[in-house]
């Protein structure tokens, strides 16, 4: 693809401070890295990584959408710029019942599309069905899972109805390992207190029949797809018995548990209590998108002459591979505290590149991950560096589909043929990580450790699998038994993941003498791939929390969720929920740390360490803080121009 002018200037501009860079990349004395002049109009210029797949926020499952989708979208609430906790959006306030399984939003009045037309209830409930739908295809629509039924309609499963009675067979008569029913399953007037306050006064109804409907214990589902549901029969004779003569039912739209109560007020029923809820409602699967819009124009309609959008910022002009310019948008509900009046996103993905142009001034800021570790000594010494502890992890995802990764002697062979001290001391900025949430995040979370570097236990392990080590006379080890050609290692374009990769490549060539190849591609091509288990053996993984609890990271792995290992156990779901269903923190935490165990022993991923954030930022970049999931609400960024008020160092993340 050709590239567009702006990119071509920037990347000359790169290349000319490459040769002064490349040859010192320290500036005699000064405290800040490169250029602090700030722009001349109100405009914040920010690489915001690969190209992004999607405008659509129901569709990517990347950070480098998910910042762009912060300006464009809003949804029920938003992260605070500095903790991640959940701030009132465009729901004011909201109301959780008293085990967190059903929650009422109040919605603002003066919600508005960039169109001008009014946001409403509804728009939520359309938002969230569109989500879930199979057509959308999005890889994001676990999240959503804990809401009533959206599971079911999202894998297409199917009611069962006796067609005398017109009754709906229940979960908990056909399955024994079914949770109690949370209060939002407990039948209305039942005397059971839900709400801890009573009803805030409304000119709306509130007990709807489908909300009645709702608080009945929860419909047994079943497959949609025969062969797949006769299996499931053929399994339970009690439940077959009981589903022969009646009628199957697809689970629909209309009956995920989130509805419209007026036109302000969205209440939301889960299948089980969710603590971390709200939190996670800040995420990019939940914000709205405009329904006339997206029905009139099809997959066409993020295009920039079609889209329309809710958030701070409108889109002004997109061209693809070079910049997406974004406007301050005068219809947005909190627009007169809205600083900028432009935010331009570039793509980028090379770091030395992304690096030069921060240096001199053709960006304001970068995104996390990206500062060059050749530059690190030099670059965190100075004022502008963004250093702290990141709530993400990297590690590696086995598809576990395929041999010999189904085996998993074989995968903790080659997670313990890995030196992760080792690859912390030389990528200088992360921490070794054994398990599979961040080190030093979660305060009082227990959490469990993995297996540590032992070279001598892989070697073992593989020659159990039928694949023996032997060492040579010079010292080195082979495995000629090893079948390459079924293994390689993939990642997406960029100078840090090929790195680690190169890393691991050597490690298990000194360890095992296993040389596994290498395959790189562009952003939206490494997601399908992964997704669909198109590869062979290990891909990259990388996650950035989106919410402040353990259960972000370890939900990865419920059945159901696309996490491109292909593993799955229903001993680790029920695990998972056992503990949501806790309501004392800490009990709660002690029951999330035993499933993390069970994952780390079952191995369909290698955690390698916890990421800090590691990025630059001009000092008069005010509003935007080093926030531990990396995510910025862009309306609190804004340029300031005095030096006194320039930020001289990490901005504090002690919560307003």
């Amino acid at each position: 693809m050709r590239k567009q002018k702006q990119t071509g200037m920037l990347l000359l501009l790169a290349a000319l401070a490459l040769v002064a860079i490349s040859c010192n990349v320290a500036s005699s004395g000064e405290p800040f890295f490169g250029k602090t002049v700030p722009p001349q109009r109100n405009i914040f210029r920010y690489v915001s990584g690969d190209e992004p797949e999607s405008l659509d926020p129901a569709i990517s499952n990347g950070q480098p959408e998910a910042r762009i989708y912060m300006a464009l979208y809003d949804g029920l609430v938003e992260y605070h710029p500095k903790t991640m906790g959940p701030d009132p959006a465009l729901a004011e306030r909201w109301e959780p019942n008293n085990d967190s399984s059903e929650f009422k939003f109040y919605l603002r009045h003066n919600g508005r599309w960039s169109n001008g037309d009014p946001i409403k209830a509804q728009d939520f409930v359309y938002s969230f069905r569109r989500a879930l739908a199979k057509e959308t295809a999005s890889r994001n629509a676990y999240l959503a899972y804990y809401i009533k039924y959206a599971q079911a309609f999202n894998e297409g499963r199917v009611f069962v109805r006796d067609p005398q009675t017109g009754q709906f067979l229940n979960a908990k008569d056909y399955d024994e390992h079914t949770p109690p029913e949370p209060l939002s399953g407990s039948p209305l007037g039942s005397g059971t207190s839900e709400y801890s306050r009573p009803e805030v006064e409304t000119h709306e109804p509130v007990d709807s029949e489908f909300h009645k409907q709702l608080h009945t214990p929860e419909r047994l589902t079943l497959p949609g797809d025969p062969k797949a549901r006769t299996k499931a029969l053929d399994a339970n004779a009690k439940l077959k018995a009981a589903v022969a003569g009646k009628e199957l039912v697809p689970v629909k739209a209309e009956d995920i548990g989130i509805e419209a109560v007026g036109d302000y007020m969205v209440r939301i029923s889960l299948s089980q209590p969710g603590p971390f809820f709200v939190g996670l409602l800040a995420h990019q699967v939940f914000r709205i998108v405009p329904q006339k819009v997206v029905e009139k124009y099809g997959p066409a309609w993020t295009q920039p002459q079609n889209i329309v959008t809710c958030g701070p910022f409108k889109v002004k002009t997109w061209q693809p591979y070079d910049k997406l310019v974004v406007e301050r948008d005068p219809m947005y509900w909190d627009a007169g505290n809205v600083k900028l009046d432009e935010i331009h996103f570039y793509p980028m993905s090379d770091n030395p590149t992304i690096m030069n142009l921060y240096k001199v001034g053709e960006v304001d800021a970068v995104l996390n991950h990206t500062v060059p570790n050749a530059w690190l000594e030099v670059v965190r010494q100075k004022q502008d560096y963004m250093d702290g502890a990141e709530a993400a992890i990297n590690y590696l995802l086995i598809n576990v589909t395929q041999p010999p990764m189904n085996d998993v002697r074989v995968r903790k062979a080659f997670n313990y043929a890995i030196d992760k001290d080792a690859w912390a001391k030389w990528r200088k900025i992360v921490k070794p990580l054994t398990a599979f949430t961040p080190e030093g995040i979660f305060q009082g979370y227990p959490q469990p450790k993995g297996d540590a570097f032992n070279p001598e236990e892989a070697r073992r392990l593989l020659g159990e699998a039928g694949f023996p080590v032997t060492k040579k006379a010079d010292g080195s080890y082979t495995c000629p038994k090893f079948p390459v050609d079924q293994v390689e290692y993939i990642y997406n374009t960029q100078e840090s993941n090929k790195a680690m990769a190169e890393w691991m490549q050597a490690q298990w060539k000194q360890n095992l003498g296993i040389t596994i190849s290498l395959r790189n591609m562009e952003w939206k091509t490494f997601l399908n791939v992964r997704a669909k288990l198109e590869y062979k053996g290990f891909s990259r993984g990388a996650w950035s929390a989106d919410y402040m609890d353990p259960f972000t990271f370890l939900s990865l792995f419920y059945t159901g969720a696309e996490n491109g290992s292909g593993w799955q156990d229903p001993k680790y779901d029920a695990m998972l929920d056992k503990a949501n269903r806790m309501l004392d923190p800490q009990k709660r935490y002690e029951l999330l740390a035993e499933a993390e165990k069970f994952l780390i022993d079952a191995q369909p991923m290698m955690p390698i360490d916890t990421a800090a954030i590691n990025w630059v930022k001009k000092p008069y970049v005010k509003g935007m803080y080093p926030n531990a999931g990396s995510l910025f609400p862009w309306k609190y960024v804004y340029i300031e121009r005095d030096p006194s008020k320039w930020d001289y160092g990490i901005p504090s993340l002690t919560a307003d």
